[in-house]
């Protein structure tokens, strides 16, 4: 018995010219040794990007770098990925930095076929990021025997204890923060709706910045991962890659939970049996899973709505909110974490890092406290009348 199969939807839908679809590009490896049957440029990314499969979100990222790059030296260049020189890397290097005309054009869509792929020039951290990325697959094709040599391999990057000792920039310092939560108290609540988003974000806010979830984390939280242990909460999380973590839960944020699950009509605590996502629908529909797009632009929404209140009396803050979204919370978590004293390898687990190291750009305190000891101001770590001058105790007279 014949059982026909539909094709799965492929992970890059886009289609090349037949010059340009590589399978003649002067980098071909045309080896007896190769470890994938592709023979287009097209069909060896395809293959690349399914391996990420089970992380949509870096799917989703190493995709947008594959399809930049795939347009950029087909249509700028006229030549294959499979034909790309390091001088044609240096050129997309330069083009990252200040990317022109349609690339770019705000008046165009952000989704579809003639959609701008760039909202402006990438930063350095941004660049660093995306060439990273077009490295491995450039290395993946390497060894899957599809590509002779990888250009980018030649590339110079900067030292790993250099990039690593910068602090992080983006995250909200501790007043900032707390002017998000009192704007949204003050949104309006006239209606059902407005209640229900209300709740639905001033929940999704804090369970994003007390738990220190990436957005498709938080996307795929369900109500059943927070758990007791030792009369402890917690909450399971599946990370980048299938990785597995815990999360320790304050009971703050359980009251909170507690309060977001009562406006629908839920127990206060969750059960181990339930399916439904820890956030909802505005309507609280636990049916589905909320996308990761969509929480992005709940946040996003807060932020702006915070930075508009505070337009007038902090226009800095207010430019800062407005550059903010739904990572900046997980960067904030752990510089707050950071600044309260938490010891860094607790903060390295409640963040799932690889490596401590990575974990030490939320350092920001120890910063503050070399600047103000060099510059002579009060430390900022300290009480302030730790700093005075005591005088010495008077020795009583003679009698």
């Amino acid at each position: 018995m014949n059982v026909a199969v539909a094709p799965a939807e492929p992970v890059l839908a886009m289609v090349l010219p037949t010059v340009l679809d590589g399978s003649v590009g002067t980098n071909r490896a045309n080896g007896r040794h190769k470890q994938i049957a592709a023979d287009t440029d097209i069909e060896a990314v395809r293959l690349w990007l399914a391996e990420y499969s089970a992380s949509p979100h870096t799917l989703r990222s190493y995709r947008k770098e594959a399809v930049r790059l795939l347009l950029w030296a087909t249509q700028m260049l006229d030549r294959p990925l499979s034909s790309l020189t390091r001088e044609d890397f240096l050129l997309y290097e330069r083009f990252l930095a200040a990317p022109t005309g349609d690339w770019a054009d705000p008046a165009l869509p952000r989704r579809g076929r003639a959609r701008r792929l760039f909202d402006g020039p990438l930063s350095e951290r941004s660049q660093h990021q995306a060439l990273g990325i077009l490295s491995g697959l450039m290395t993946y094709l390497v060894s899957a025997g599809y590509l002779a040599g990888n250009p980018l391999a030649l590339r110079r990057g900067r030292t790993t204890s250099a990039r690593r000792s910068r602090r992080v920039e983006r995250y909200l310092d501790h007043a900032l923060w707390d002017h998000v939560l009192v704007s949204l108290e003050q949104w309006p609540r006239l209606t059902e709706r407005d209640e229900q988003h209300y709740e639905r974000s001033r929940w999704l806010i804090r369970l994003l910045y007390h738990t220190a979830l990436r957005v498709s984390e938080a996307a795929n939280a369900k109500a059943a991962d927070f758990y007791q242990r030792r009369g402890k909460w917690w909450l399971h999380v599946v990370g980048k890659g299938g990785a597995e973590g815990e999360v320790p839960v304050s009971d703050a944020l359980m009251a909170d939970f507690a309060r977001y699950r009562g406006f629908h009509g839920l127990p206060p605590a969750p059960s181990a049996s339930e399916g439904g996502p820890a956030v909802m629908s505005i309507a609280g529909n636990d049916a589905r899973h909320l996308t990761p797009a969509a929480i992005y632009l709940i946040v996003k929404e807060v932020f702006r709505r915070a930075a508009d209140a505070l337009e007038s009396t902090n226009p800095v803050g207010a430019a800062t909110l407005h550059r903010a979204s739904t990572h900046w919370l997980r960067h904030s978590a752990a510089s707050h974490q950071a600044d309260a004293g938490t010891d860094l390898r607790f903060i390295q687990k409640n963040l799932r890092h690889a490596s401590i190291e990575t974990t030490g750009i939320y350092l920001h305190a120890e910063d503050d406290r070399r600047h103000a000891q060099t510059v002579n101001e009060p430390d900022p770590l300290r009480p302030a009348q730790a700093d005075a001058v005591q005088p010495p105790p008077t020795s009583p007279g003679p009698a």
